[in-house]
């Protein structure tokens, strides 16, 4: 550990050097009641997946922000509680984990101990959220709903006759995106992490929407254009690719040219497309926290790149939307909390520009 670290970057800097130390000595203690309380092969084979996600976002909020940990304790809950094992079991293993903090930190291990405290406090305060189908959207139609089931059916077919429909019925292809294909991957999405469909369920949903976009392309891309450029991208690592996906065809509908990059883009690729499409704007989508530090270096290089310096950087994704100020860390312009927040942020921040420049 580097002197100038913090006490709260040096207690992450040890859970990272100490975790397969830490998950034999949370296992020892946690196994034998997630035994008990969970189906025979279930909870057991879970333990691993779950302690290691709690000490990894632990680490990350440590570093970054505490609220990422409530994130993680949330997803923990959810997780055994849909395998039958009672929330004292998951709150021996929180404690366990506080337990092991303040042994082997000493004055670092109180913040960390904090983190753990506030995130238990957090969770248990803050109800099951309810299905994001049945949140009030500004489409009020049963399209979503419709759609939605349409996915778990496996039945893409449907899918895109009712979107195509709509369409020509003249729904707004904008309404489409955030008030249909959003909510539904975001429910999808939530019904896998409780374990209530598979993976390949998810896969098919995103992979059917994927599709049923492309087949709207031709209104996309009518607009009139208006000279500026996007280059829209996932950091390396991030496999999530289609927030990005939609942002990048809100500018195109904004009458921008946009240029997509797709998942996991490498940061010379990310580069090299900027400097060739002489980018007014670099939106990049990260999914999950674990990228955030990734984003943060790959803003370091493009204001460090000698042909980008007057580019401006958007930021998007859970992480961000988690927490609003966590796009000034990164070294970002601004952030957008959906892709359409994201293309008025792009036109603010360009027009800003230019004024300065003149």
């Amino acid at each position: 550990m580097t002197s100038a670290a913090s006490p709260r970057e040096q207690a992450s800097e040890w859970l990272g050097a100490s975790r397969a130390g830490i998950l034999c000595g949370l296992a020892a203690v946690a196994e034998g009641p997630l035994r008990q309380a969970g189906r025979p092969g279930g909870a057991p084979d879970l333990f691993p997946a779950v302690a290691g996600h709690l000490l990894d976002g632990l680490r990350r909020a440590l570093a970054w922000d505490a609220a990422i940990f409530a994130d993680c304790v949330a997803w923990a809950r959810a997780e055994l509680s849909e395998r039958g094992v009672p929330a004292a079991a998951a709150a021996l293993l929180l404690e366990q984990l506080r337990s092991v903090i303040r042994e082997h930190l000493a004055g670092a291990g109180s913040q960390a101990s904090a983190v753990v405290q506030a995130a238990l406090e957090a969770v248990s305060a803050t109800p099951e959220p309810m299905p994001v189908l049945l949140q009030p959207g500004p489409l009020a139609s049963p399209l979503p709903t419709f759609y939605f089931r349409a996915l778990l059916r496996g039945d893409r077919h449907l899918a895109s006759r009712l979107v195509l429909d709509a369409v020509e019925r003249g729904t707004p292809v904008k309404d489409i995106y955030l008030s249909v294909f959003q909510p539904s991957l975001h429910e999808i999405g939530r019904l896998w992490q409780l374990n209530k469909i598979s993976v390949a369920e998810e896969h098919y949903s995103t992979a059917a929407t994927q599709l049923i976009m492309s087949q709207i392309y031709s209104h996309v891309f009518a607009s009139e254009r208006i000279g500026r450029t996007v280059v829209a991208a996932c950091v390396n690592g991030d496999l999530h690719e289609l927030g990005a996906r939609m942002v990048a065809d809100f500018f195109e509908m904004d009458g921008w040219d946009s240029y997509y990059t797709g998942a996991s883009t490498p940061v010379d690729g990310v580069l090299q497309a900027v400097v060739e499409r002489r980018a007014d704007v670099l939106a990049v989508s990260a999914t999950i926290t674990h990228h955030v530090p990734d984003v943060k270096r790959l803003i370091g290089l493009v204001r460090g790149h000698p042909q980008c310096g007057g580019i401006k950087v958007i930021v998007g994704g859970f992480p961000f939307n988690r927490d609003p100020a966590l796009w000034q860390q990164v070294g970002a312009d601004g952030s957008g909390i959906d892709a359409k927040t994201a293309v008025a942020v792009g036109n603010r921040l360009v027009c800003a520009g230019r004024a300065a420049g003149a």
